[in-house]
């Protein structure tokens, strides 16, 4: 018996057996832990689209970037680097600016339309009426519609004899009879080819806007509608200050998808016009397609072609700038 145990203390075996710790279990693999399969998941769902963007956009943009700083031409073999040279000469030429005036001209009036008349077709197809569902599917023919016959019918509805929208005109008295100086020559004539090429986007791209913003309707809850009744705000008040703020990230979300669509339009304008008469209704993606494909002359169209950045960046910036305030 050991001195510690006569007074009363543990045998040191003892001791060690009450102090000592069990061995911490092995720690562990990180990847093997929830949160880390829940992130691989995540970026594994997230792969598909971000490789769709890199190769079907990112990939061409930095390509027609390349192409804009050289000399490249549809008959040379190997393109040397210029720098901004092709940029200074588009600034230069007095069609470029032409263009870009059509461009924002295009822009601004079609959007003026298409948020009207898309607005009043959203609300026309919340109402309750008979055949409900059937009008819901035709409104989206313009836009499902393949581009080159819906332009097509439209060059012939343009047609400067065989108009019939003239037709329709000189029957209720607007118009004169074919021939006469009030018959008016949609696609001949510099203040009328714009507006025609404008009508046409309009009627292609509005029920877009209009299924964008029936989504947001639908998405409000008839709660808070009726508690605005209840307060006595009236209807542009309820659209104002009830509605808008609820489905505002829809808004610019349909917006920038809608400004894209206006500013790449280059089938509408070609189909119809091609820029003529006069370059009246020469709009940017017009001109880059035929300085750079038609001409041959590819670093100067891809220039021209990237000048509609300029025009996209501050929609962008509008719209993430007042998504991110909403989420403060």
């Amino acid at each position: 018996m050991t001195t510690a145990s006569l007074r009363g203390g543990p045998e040191p075996t003892a001791r060690a057996a009450v102090v000592s710790v069990p061995a911490p279990a092995a720690a562990r693999v990180w990847w093997r832990t929830h949160s880390a399969q829940r992130k691989v998941f995540g970026y594994t769902l997230l792969a598909p689209a971000a490789l769709y963007v890199l190769l079907l956009v990112g990939a061409p943009f930095l390509f027609s970037l390349w192409l804009a700083v050289s000399d490249a031409n549809v008959g040379d073999p190997v393109a040397r680097f210029i720098g901004l040279e092709n940029f200074r000469a588009a600034w230069e030429m007095d069609t470029f600016w032409i263009a870009f005036q059509n461009s924002v001209v295009f822009l601004v009036v079609a959007a003026i339309f298409k948020s009207l008349l898309g607005t009043s077709l959203a609300f026309l197809l919340l109402q309750q009426f008979r055949g409900k569902k059937l009008i819901r599917g035709l409104v989206v023919i313009p836009f499902t519609l393949p581009i080159g016959i819906s332009v097509l019918s439209w060059k012939w509805m343009y047609d400067s004899q065989f108009s019939v929208i003239n037709w329709a005109l000189s029957r209720v008295g607007l118009i004169g009879a074919y021939g006469s100086e009030s018959w008016p020559i949609w696609l001949g004539q510099p203040h009328l080819a714009l507006a025609a090429c404008i009508a046409v986007n309009v009627w292609r791209t509005f029920p877009f806007s209009a299924i964008v913003l029936l989504a947001g309707f639908t998405a409000v809850p008839l709660e808070v509608i009726d508690a605005a009744k209840v307060d006595g705000c009236t209807f542009m008040q309820r659209f104002r200050h009830v509605v808008v703020p609820m489905i505002f990230p829809i808004l610019m979300i349909g917006f920038l998808f809608d400004t894209v669509f206006t500013l790449s339009d280059l089938s509408v304008v070609y189909f119809l016009t091609q820029g003529g008469p006069g370059n009246a209704s020469k709009i940017l993606p017009v001109l880059a397609y035929q300085i750079g494909i038609q001409a041959g002359n590819l670093g100067r169209g891809a220039a021209i072609a990237l000048f509609l950045v300029p025009l996209l960046v501050p929609a962008l910036f509008l719209m993430l700038r007042n998504l991110k305030r909403r989420e403060w």
